[in-house]
């Protein structure tokens, strides 16, 4: 019966019949539609938040799906966006709630935007520049959010609640911020399993009426070893994001053409200084001359020349795989795609 649908959640007793009603009136935001992402998002939406909003800029490729738990060889084989497939598999596990996927980068200009009415924000990104850009948000509209990343077996969880816990800018020079990326070194799904635990644990708490913990949790599933460390005392009184004289550098809006190598992948994102609806029919026209093979799977445009694989999106924004040299992508962009 659909009316027992949180029947165990509510014999909870922390969450109760009066917190599934709570949660059921919530909206949360997921930033990162990747392994954190994925796993957020599910236990999420089986938990009965009442919407859910999930933003990702890439699509689906074979090595997600060793632990990306929301696709399927068909996401993959198709190269659907990663937000737009989260949105269905999301609705086809619960019709009930309200699911909205952007596919769309998380960036300065839109940050603000996207948190209207937002109650709580989960990282499920996979670089430090965007979760800075969540942590400033955050900051600045006062609203709570747990970071979340993973590596080999490794995990960390980070809960913050702006004016009462330091801010991620407070504590960079504790975080580890190696070079190291899942692409080069590898991770496996128990540890995306147990950070996503802990950062849903932390949201349902919040959204309930609970206080999240104060500790920075650190873990190796594979050593089966476990720290954590108490930050409630580190807020730096001239932090740039969370002080009473912050100026959140990361909301400072980009001018130009912005350019970004993607962690680990040999890939550069472009996206072009104006913004706008690109027309897939057109630029498809333009290339067929130019390439062997080209697939348009009705959210992005995909075709390869001079050895580069180009992945397009419809605003524009570009993913030119094969390169790591930032002026070698913008001009291959700029001769193709002609933005």
């Amino acid at each position: 019966m659909i009316s027992e649908r949180y029947s165990r959640q509510q014999l909870f007793a922390p969450i109760g019949m009066e917190g599934q009603d709570q949660l059921a009136k919530k909206h949360v935001l997921i930033v990162g539609a990747g392994a954190l992402g994925s796993a957020n998002g599910e236990m999420l939406a089986r938990a009965g938040i009442g919407k859910i909003t999930i933003i990702d800029r890439d699509y689906i490729e074979w090595s997600n799906l060793s632990r990306q738990q929301l696709y399927t060889e068909e996401d993959a084989r198709l190269s659907r966006t990663k937000a737009k497939a989260a949105e269905l598999r999301l609705k086809a596990i619960n019709s009930t709630i309200s699911i909205k996927g952007i596919a769309d980068e998380f960036e300065p200009e839109k940050a603000e935007r996207l948190l209207e009415q937002v109650d709580f924000v989960i990282d499920g990104t996979d670089n430090f520049n965007t979760r800075f850009i969540i942590n400033d948000a955050c900051a600045k509209s006062n609203i709570s959010w747990v970071y979340g990343g993973c590596l080999t077996s490794n995990g960390i969880v980070l809960p913050i609640v702006p004016r009462k816990t330091p801010c991620l800018n407070c504590l960079v020079d504790k975080l580890p911020q190696e070079g190291r990326t899942c692409d080069t070194v590898g991770i496996i799904a128990p540890a995306v399993q147990i950070t996503a635990s802990y950062q849903t644990a932390e949201c349902l708490k919040y959204l309930t009426g609970h206080e999240m913990s104060q500790e920075m949790l650190h873990f190796d599933v594979w050593e089966r070893t476990y720290a954590s460390i108490n930050v409630s005392k580190l807020m730096d009184p001239n932090c740039p994001s969370c002080s009473k004289q912050a100026t959140y550098p990361y909301l400072t809006k980009q001018q130009g053409m912005q350019t970004a190598i993607l962690c680990g992948r040999d890939t550069v994102q472009v996206r072009p200084n104006q913004v706008k609806s690109m027309s897939i029919f057109a630029l498809t026209k333009q290339l067929k001359p130019l390439v062997d093979s080209i697939r348009d799977n009705g959210e992005l445009l995909m075709f390869t020349i001079e050895n580069t694989r180009f992945v397009v999106f419809k605003d524009g924004r570009t993913l030119i795989h094969g390169v790591n040299d930032v002026q070698k992508a913008r001009k291959l962009y700029q001769r193709y795609i002609g933005a």
